[in-house]
């Protein structure tokens, strides 16, 4: 009866062992032992067979769990399981094709101390043994490593925190190898063994000690799909339809029938055949599409990997670090396809960008400089206007200005010209910034030097105005409103050019005051300014249109009508 069980026949769930630990790790590999152990139950093997066979099942599952985590010379960097690349792709069939040799070479041996009946068939037992792992490792291993991608099952190791002695699992892994040479190489030529229960114990220690190897490697985390795994999936996904299919094939009584009665082979070795051809035709398929891959790697997808490591040379603010970057690329500046256009490309735009920052650095500083002469010229401008108010019994002077830039061409000055008559001046030159504060300063530089010895405000702003006139290459015009207050007689004599009427208050609240605008300072010379002036009055408000050309978010003009009304509400309010 157990004749027919020596690994005869489909026996999926071998290829179990070795995906359950890649993927879940220790526990995974103590889950899929027990359950195989219950197949070899019920396949009718005894319990001295079934135990040892389990512990060598356990320690190939974590053996594949171990290689995966291994960090070898070569690799990029550690994944969980995953077809990332060719590497990782080749590494995942060399973990298969280590796993699986060892598994039925141990077997194999296994089978001739326990049953010594198998002896005559040992060989063919290892290579049913092998094909089936094979076949359904890789067949549930591209399955399992797809569903991981979806749902995120996989058991991630932690750094050990013991010591990797390299050279001694090296040395370990070599003796693994050098031991499964030699039996397998005694057992193609001699058919049998002198000592399989010494070559079965050392393998299996062996790969116990090489289990221990501790994991030190930390564990990248791929948040996208690279372009070699999209390509290697549609050749995994063809590979993966050929294994399906032969294993169909190989399950599908009628045909195995057929087959039997055709070709006179045992059924048990027609599935064999079945699957060792389909094997055939994988590495058929399988071994050029490596290559092809290999040559997209090598030529398209590492030059744009290295091209996307820009993003660690740059930060915010700062230039990119373009020696580094330029080493990377100046290995593909010479190729002559898309390639290398990419790379010169991105070395002009390194180049160009870099020399873009320098002189945004070179205007930045001169913006800083800027606006700290432009800081210490509004402090000079503030230090010509009045810096407090003339309060006493007879009357009150009070001043405010708040430019609109740094500097401005408003302003105003009260003060006494002598005992009997206080200056007021309110100006507002012609547009904004640097030009305009140059103009009133001038401006009311000069009215202050022709009071020295003029008194009359028309004839001053005639003779501000001359002065304006004589030197104005840029035809710029400033607005001035110039009053004289006797303090004797109470009377307010001025004169304007061309700036708006002040707000009177004359006992019924403000109004705008009648007077001749006449024309704005600097455009015509000899202009005969008119001198007015107003008795009796409570208040007045002098002011530039800075207040009545300010908008609201409509762009709505504020106007004298809005101000009148806001100061006589005010008004009404205090008194």
């Amino acid at each position: 009866m157990l004749s027919n069980n020596f690994g005869e026949g489909y026996t999926p769930h071998v290829g179990l062992i070795l995906i359950s630990g890649l993927l879940f790790g220790p526990y995974g590999a103590v889950g899929s032992v027990l359950a195989n152990g219950i197949c070899d139950l019920l396949r009718g093997y005894n319990l001295a067979f079934t135990f040892t066979t389990e512990i060598v099942s356990l320690g190939i599952s974590c053996l594949a769990y171990k290689l995966w985590y291994g960090n070898y010379g070569k690799r990029q960097f550690i994944t969980k399981p995953s077809l990332h690349n060719t590497f990782h792709l080749l590494l995942f069939i060399g973990i298969i094709m280590i796993c699986a040799t060892l598994y039925s070479q141990i077997n194999k041996e296994l089978f001739y101390i326990l049953y010594p009946e198998t002896i005559p068939i040992s060989l063919e037992i290892g290579i049913r043994y092998f094909i089936n792992f094979f076949n359904s490792a890789f067949v549930f291993g591209i399955i399992g490593i797809w569903l991981s991608k979806k749902i995120d099952f996989v058991h991630i190791p932690k750094i050990s925190k013991r010591e990797l002695n390299k050279k001694f699992y090296k040395a370990i892994a070599v003796l693994i190898l050098v031991s499964v040479v030699i039996i397998t190489l005694n057992d193609f030529y001699n058919g049998a063994y002198e000592n399989p229960i010494a070559e079965s114990a050392i393998l299996t220690i062996l790969l116990f000690i090489y289990i221990t190897k501790p994991i030190k490697s930390v564990i990248k985390e791929v948040n996208y799909t690279p372009i070699p795994e999209q390509i290697m999936d549609i050749f995994l996904l063809a590979t993966l339809i050929i294994l399906i299919l032969a294993t169909v094939a190989a399950c599908d009584e009628i045909l195995i029938r057929s087959l039997n009665m055709l070709l006179r082979i045992d059924a048990d070795d027609i599935i064999l055949y079945i699957m060792l051809i389909s094997d055939i035709l994988l590495f058929i398929f399988f071994i050029p599409s490596i290559f092809v891959l290999k040559y997209i790697e090598r030529k398209v997808i590492e030059p744009i990997y290295s091209f996307s490591r820009i993003e660690s040379f740059i930060k915010k603010g700062d230039k990119i670090k373009a020696e580094e970057l330029i080493n990377i690329y100046s290995n593909h500046v010479d190729d002559n396809n898309e390639i290398g256009m990419m790379a010169r490309s991105y070395t002009d735009l390194i180049n160009n960008t870099n020399e873009y920052i320098e002189n945004i650095e070179e205007i930045e500083g001169e913006r800083h400089r800027i606006e700290s002469e432009l800081d210490i010229a509004k402090r000079i401008q503030e230090s010509i206007l009045p810096t407090q108010s003339i309060v006493n019994e007879d009357y009150g002077v009070y001043g405010k200005s708040k430019s609109a830039k740094e500097v401005g061409g408003d302003f105003y000055d009260y003060y006494e010209i002598d005992n009997e008559s206080l200056a007021i001046i309110v100006g507002d030159a012609s547009g904004k910034g640097v030009p305009a504060a140059i103009l009133s300063t001038i401006t009311h530089a000069i009215i202050k030097q022709i009071q020295k010895s003029e008194k009359d405000p028309s004839k001053v702003l005639y003779l501000v105005n001359n002065e304006l006139c004589e030197n104005n290459a840029e035809n710029m015009f400033i607005t001035l409103w110039l009053g004289i207050y006797n303090k004797k007689t109470k009377i307010l004599t001025f004169s304007n050019a061309g700036h708006n009427a002040p707000l009177i208050d004359e006992g019924d609240g403000f109004k705008e005051m009648t007077m001749n605008k006449c024309i704005v300072l600097g455009i015509m010379d000899d202009f005969k300014f008119v001198k007015e002036e107003v008795r009796n009055f409570n208040r007045i408000i002098i002011y530039t249109d800075g207040i009545t050309d300010a908008k609201n978010v409509d762009g709505e003009f504020y106007g004298e009508k809005r101000l009148i009304n806001i100061l006589n509400h005010i008004t009404m309010t205090i008194y």
